[in-house]
């Protein structure tokens, strides 16, 4: 290796003070963003709902960890190790519930025994509507066919009321909502596809905001503000959603599993009827063929599949039809996670609902 002479060793030699200040600073500069990162407390939630809610909640603070990510779904998902040491190591843990995150009941019970566990099935001011019975939604035996077209959420359960902690929810009145089921936190009584009405998920932003208020009050400034704006977002998503869903509101549909009901109300929409009641048990042949009935017989213009599931059972049952299909992901299966998740999540549910019923 030569060595520099003459003028090129003083060049060397005036630049070496100026490139001597940003490496000393360097090692602060890394211990500063260390020091940011370790005030973030460690947040993990289950599903990618909620996980953008809680995104949007602490944005400039941390970012949440999430459990099931990619294409999996909560109904048939086994936790995995990296999952487990997540929540041995959280100080907050949000989940929607047993009803629908079965998988975590109890590896919450062993591992997150040292975290603050927020159930947002219990969240004040939910609407909370009950499973419905069959493939085919028969009128029950009171007569109530569940029309979403006369039942909106804000009939149903009044928000305003709703904010005496998890005694409220026993409180108020659920007949149009509930049927009379004996308890909400019944966990069989009610369907956990919550997020899908922006009200509900404004009612779990705002647990979402007390509780991690409550465990890192040193960011509790940041959480309100942002769940601020947030329900700022929520409202307008509301007011853009009814707009997009208008001129198919009166069109009935089949949809994979029943998991649409509280934006069947929130919007009026009217689903006829879905292939499987859960995900996680296959149809058999009688319940395929009652619903291809049931396309004819409803005039059911789409049948919507559902991107983690198997599609085939859809072209069986639109089979010899005119029924169009599509696709609906109330899940978010194939968005990536982020606080603007949600948006998208609700918005693709509208935009293919309108696509394909405008089409069929």
């Amino acid at each position: 290796m030569k060595r520099a002479k003459g003028p090129a060793l003083k060049i060397l030699a005036l630049r070496m003070p100026a490139l001597a200040i940003p490496v000393l600073a360097i090692p602060a500069l890394l211990f500063a963003g260390t020091m940011r990162a370790a005030d973030a407390p460690v947040v993990v939630t289950s599903i990618k709902p909620i996980h953008s809610l809680v995104s949007a909640i602490m944005q400039g603070v941390g970012e949440p960890e999430l459990i099931v990510d990619g294409a999996a779904s909560p109904h048939t998902y086994n936790l995995k190790p990296s999952n487990a040491r997540a929540l041995q190591n959280a100080k907050v843990i949000f989940w929607v519930g047993p009803g629908l995150e079965a998988f975590l009941e109890k590896p919450l019970q062993a591992l997150g025994r040292d975290a603050s566990i927020a159930e947002l099935d219990n969240a004040p001011g939910l609407v909370k509507l009950p499973f419905r019975e069959g493939g085919a939604f028969e009128p029950h035996d009171d007569g109530d066919e569940h029309d979403s077209a006369s039942a909106t959420p804000e009939h149903e359960h009044d928000h305003a009321e709703a904010t005496h902690g998890a005694e409220a929810d026993h409180d108020h009145d659920h007949a149009e909502a509930t049927h009379g089921a004996e308890a909400d936190h019944d966990h069989g009584t009610f369907d956990t596809h919550l997020w899908l009405d922006p009200m509900n998920a404004k009612a779990m932003a705002a647990m979402i905001t007390t509780t991690l208020v409550a465990a890192d009050p040193a960011n509790a400034l940041t959480y309100q503000g942002n769940a601020r704006a947030l329900d700022d977002r929520l409202d307008a998503l509301d007011t853009e959603l009814k707009g997009i869903v208008a001129p198919v509101k009166g069109k009935p549909f089949i949809v994979f599993h029943d998991a649409y009901q509280y934006f069947e109300h929130r919007y009026g929409i009217r689903v006829a009827g879905s292939i499987t009641v859960s995900p996680e048990t296959i149809p058999g042949a009688e319940r395929v063929s009652e619903i291809h009935r049931k396309v004819g017989e409803l005039g059911a213009t789409c049948v919507f599949a559902e991107p983690q599931f198997e599609p085939r059972l859809v072209n069986v049952v639109i089979e010899g039809t005119s029924a169009k299909s599509g696709v609906l992901d109330p899940e978010a299966a194939t968005l990536k996670a982020g606080p603007d998740l949600y948006f998208t999540l609700m918005r693709g549910i509208a935009n293919s609902m309108k696509d394909c019923l405008s089409s069929a």
